[in-house]
């Protein structure tokens, strides 16, 4: 009987390199698909943040009410959210909060211990999977959120 040259023996395992290849391909895609997609996802997240402390931030400066201290504290985290894409759909609120009860709106606040207030700034990001390449996304979220407070120090009236 004659003994199988390499040639012959090699024929069944043809093409076997293709399919390991290509199965392998689709698991490394999908762990960089992943990667690039939360990483993108925490980029805006931490910019989100930002824009919401520095709203918090600007109500320290001084005006001369509270409803003074949220506006400005709102504009500017609204400013500081201007470069998401305008495919983003952007908000921004600022209230004042008593901190002991956590009653909002206009509590009366002063500076002492018990009545004192905080401002508390909120930033909002809708649509967000439209920002992601078309593939599946089911594990994003659509909307992120930043919060942020500060203690005000109750001399306002």
């Amino acid at each position: 009987m004659k003994a199988p040259s390499i040639r012959t023996a090699a024929r069944p395992q043809r093409g076997t390199y293709a399919i390991e290849f290509a199965l392998v391909f689709l698991i490394f895609f999908a762990v960089l698909y992943g990667i690039i997609c939360y990483g993108i996802l925490f980029a805006f997240r931490l910019g989100v943040q930002n824009a919401a402390e520095e709203g918090a931030r600007a109500a320290l400066r001084y005006q001369s009410t509270f409803e003074a201290r949220s506006t400005h504290a709102e504009t500017i985290a609204k400013q500081s959210i201007t470069w998401l894409p305008a495919t983003v759909t952007r908000s921004a609120s600022a209230t004042v909060c008593r901190v002991v009860d956590n009653v909002c709106g206009t509590p009366p606040c002063t500076a002492t211990w018990e009545a004192r207030c905080q401002m508390v700034v909120t930033v909002t990001a809708t649509n967000m999977q439209l920002l992601l390449p078309p593939l599946p996304s089911f594990a994003m979220p659509n909307s992120i959120v930043g919060k942020a407070s500060m203690l005000l120090d109750g001399r306002a009236p």
